[in-house]
Order: structure tokens, then C-alpha cells, then sequence
């Protein structure tokens, strides 16, 4: 992800206790449908495919997926039940205690990824231009994750995965989605998810996404990982998403030693504000329609092309509208258009307003192919020509991927994404923005077990 905090961005910085008024009101403002009296509810966003479902229940991947990772009507309902079935405790141990409903093994499942690519892009310095690149890839083990879930309660369910090796860096282990949820806090009909979760799963889960390329507006906003909470109610027809969570990332860490030593713990935040965000979901005419806004704040970008978080906080707000839906029985569509501004994170005067999207379309062909298309966009907007690396926000690019399924939880993949996005010459004091372009070609494997 590219936003300010860090060249990374892996961290922003959260809003301000003091306009929380504001924001709030600007949010009950767009969601006119939440009266005053309601309380905030949230049911658990889609999470990744996951083999532990399938041996607990002793049903097929097929059950919950037209091909895994995409997830079918009957894995959607099983989302919304809480990750369980109604049978859920016949595969808990007997203990004779209703107190305790243990699963009888470990829930535990893996997913691996390999690949070989082709590519176009290279690495280059900022500072000086210099160029590396490694033109043909070997990317084996692109990913390995460690995945787990279970029902622990009536209404209590679990889920977290780690990461072993991602993008080469085997000598980390991370833990991304991480949290609890309840589907039925004090019988009122509404969910809660708390823990670690990506923000954009609130319109569509990048892990359960057909392509090896990203939903780029989303790591480009820094809508992905956060810790917080989210709830969720049905309002009739409308369900309402309203979440709180730090604001900057899931790498934030400082030590307490405010008693003059440091203590056993630590701060996950890294100052005293939240960020807020919500969204309105609804099915007019059988299309799925959602509308986001998100409120929060980041640390203004200094340094070398804007690499370097700053010390001042400012605004960060979002808005969006989601679309998705089906064609037949097999061709699934769907669309994020996203608005960002960025009030004052370069010039403290100055506002500044970018533009990304992506739209998409699966096609499932038969039990052992799929097809697959996305178009990313994004315009850069106010940030061209600030001689920052955030003018590299800009995109332009088509991927194209088919899949054939040897089994139903292993398949190779052979993707290809063609960059139409118009290079640039360096004319600034740093070399940014779109230097090179984005074409590449890839095939792998992709598996689950």
C-alpha cells in the first residue's frame, strides 16, 4: 500500500478526539436511515475459503463455493449463520459439560501459493533512478498460511489465519485476520466482530478474490487491515454496518514506560483518536448496492518524495459505492467506485482529492475452469505533480486470468495484465510516478487442504 505514514503503508494515524462530533454527525448524516435510538450492530465480514469447514462437516468445497476462492449463495448464508451449520456440536467432544463445546480436533487448514511471473516493473530509487530488475520471477512459496475457525458458543464463533512466507520474506510470521463474533449480542437480532479484519471487507474480501492482482483502490486508500470493532443490523430491507477501529494499521506498537520503566505491555494504537467508517447495504432489483464513508485521519507525508510520516495529523475521508450481482448461474459481476480526500497531507492549506475503481467479472465455466477479468483505475488526481511517490496512485490496467481445478481445493492458475496506463519522464527532484509500466504474465499453483 502507498498512503502517508510510511513508504509501506502499513500505518496511518487516527483522528482526533476533538472533531469526533463532526465526524459523527457527518455519518449519521449520510446514513439518514439510523435514528438516533439505535444502537451500532455488525455481523462478521466474508473471510477466506477454508478446508476446516469442509472436513468438519464432511461436505465438498462445492458446497459453499462455485470455484475457491469465489463463495456461492449457500456459503454466503453459511457466513451469515456465524461460520457453523445447525448440526455444529456433533463434531465437539463429550465431556458431559454444556459449559464446554470443544471441537474434537484442532481446526486447522493450510493454503499455499506458487508462482512463476513474467513481469514488466522494476524496482527504482526515488533518489537516484537506479534500476534493478528481475525480469522472470520465481516466486515458489509466494504464500503459505496457517488458517483456523470454529463455533465456540451458541453464537460465539472464532477465526484467524498467519502467514509463514509471503513475497519472498520467510523469516516473519504475521497474523492478518485475527477476531471474534457474536451473532446475537443480548437477543436483539444484531452481530459483533471484534479483533483484527480489512476494512474494505465490508464490500468485498480481497481474500476471496479469483485473481492474483488486488482490488488496488483499497490498498491505495489504506482501507485493509485495522484493528477495531464492527456491528451490524437489519433495518427491513437496508442492513447497516457501522465500525470504530484504531486507525493505523495492524503494525502500530508502543511500549508503555510512562512509569519511568517499561511495563510487560504494549499500545496497539499509536495516539488517543479512532477513525469511523459504515456502510449502507441493500438488493434493488436483485443487484447488490452498498454506499461507504469513512472518517478518519493520517500523518501529514514529509521527506524524500514523500516517504517520511510527519508529525502533524490530518484529515483522511472516503466515500464510496459498491455494485455486484449475478448473470445466470455461473457469471458473477461486480464494481467499487471510491472517492478519497486528503485534507492537507502535503500543504497544510490545501485539499487534496483522488479517484480509484475497480470492476470485475468470473465467469465459472465448468467444475475445472474458470475465467476471470479486472479493471483497475485510479486517478491521481491532486497528488500529480507533487513530486511524491503518491502520483504512482495512478492505474490503468486489464487482468485477465483463467483457472483449471486438478481437485476442488487445488488449481493452477495462468493470469495475464496488460498496463495502459501512459509512462512518465521524471521532471521533479525525485523519480516518481508512473516510470515504468505494469505488464506481466504469470502461472501457478494455487491450493487449500
Amino acid at each position: 500500500m502507498n498512503y502517508p505514514g510510511s513508504v509501506t503503508a502499513q500505518s496511518v494515524s487516527s483522528i482526533h478526539m476533538a472533531p469526533l462530533a463532526n465526524r459523527m454527525l457527518n455519518l449519521l448524516f449520510l446514513f439518514s436511515m439510523l435514528t438516533s435510538s439505535l444502537a451500532m450492530f455488525l455481523l462478521p465480514a466474508d473471510a477466506e475459503a477454508i478446508p476446516v469447514f469442509a472436513r468438519k462437516y464432511k461436505l465438498s468445497c462445492a458446497a459453499c463455493h462455485a470455484a475457491f476462492p469465489r463463495l456461492n449463495a449457500f456459503g454466503k448464508q453459511f457466513v451469515e449463520a456465524n461460520y457453523r451449520l445447525p448440526n455444529w456440536k456433533d463434531t465437539t467432544v463429550e465431556t458431559g459439560d454444556e459449559m464446554l463445546a470443544l471441537p474434537s480436533s484442532v481446526p486447522l487448514a493450510i493454503r499455499a501459493q506458487a508462482y512463476v511471473q513474467q513481469r514488466q516493473a522494476k524496482s527504482i530509487s526515488v533518489e537516484t533512478g537506479e534500476t534493478t530488475q528481475a525480469s522472470t520471477d520465481i516466486q515458489g512459496p509466494y504464500l503459505i498460511k496457517l488458517l483456523s475457525s470454529a463455533p465456540l458458543s451458541e453464537h460465539i464463533s472464532y477465526y484467524f489465519y498467519g502467514i509463514f512466507a509471503e513475497k519472498g520474506d520467510n523469516g516473519t510470521v504475521i497474523i492478518e485476520d485475527a477476531w471474534f463474533s457474536h451473532d446475537d449480542l443480548f437477543d436483539t437480532g444484531a452481530g459483533m466482530m471484534f479483533g483484527q479484519f480489512q476494512v474494505s471487507d465490508l464490500m468485498f474480501p480481497r481474500e476471496t478474490r479469483m485473481t492474483f492482482q488486488d482490488f488496488m483502490v483499497y490498498r491505495m486508500a489504506g482501507l485493509t487491515y485495522d484493528r477495531g470493532l464492527v456491528f451490524n443490523y437489519d433495518l427491513g430491507p437496508v442492513g447497516l454496518d457501522i465500525g470504530v477501529v484504531n486507525g493505523n494499521g495492524i503494525h502500530g506498537n508502543l511500549s508503555i514506560n510512562s512509569p519511568g520503566y517499561k511495563r510487560p505491555d504494549h499500545m496497539f494504537d499509536n495516539d488517543t483518536g479512532k477513525a469511523l467508517f459504515g456502510r449502507l447495504g441493500m438488493t434493488p432489483g436483485g443487484i447488490d448496492l452498498g454506499l461507504f464513508y469513512y472518517a478518519g485521519s493520517q500523518k501529514n507525508i514529509t521527506g524524500v518524495a514523500g516517504t517520511v510520516s510527519g508529525s502533524r495529523d490530518t484529515d483522511k475521508n472516503a466515500w464510496g459505492v459498491d455494485l455486484s450481482g449475478k448473470l445466470g448461474n455461473d457469471t458473477y459481476w461486480f464494481a467499487q467506485a471510491i472517492w478519497n480526500d486528503w485534507r492537507g497531507v502535503i500543504d497544510s492549506n490545501r485539499n487534496y482529492r483522488w479517484f480509484g475503481a475497480f470492476a470485475g467479472v468470473d465467469y465459472v465455466y465448468s467444475s475445472h475452469w474458470t475465467w476471470s477479468l479486472l479493471y483497475n483505475y485510479a486517478d491521481a488526481g491532486d497528488l500529480d505533480n507533487t513530486d511524491t511517490v503518491y502520483e504512482g496512485i495512478n492505474i490503468n490496467s486489464l487482468t485477465a486470468a483463467a483457472s483449471y481445478y486438478f481437485m476442488r481445493n487445488i488449481k493452477a492458475v495462468l493470469e495475464v495484465n496488460a498496463d495502459f496506463q501512459s509512462r512518465v519522464e521524471q521532471t521533479g527532484s525525485y523519480y516518481t510516478g508512473h516510470l515504468t509500466g505494469e505488464n506481466y504474465a504469470l502461472i501457478g499453483l494455487d491450493a487449500a487442504f
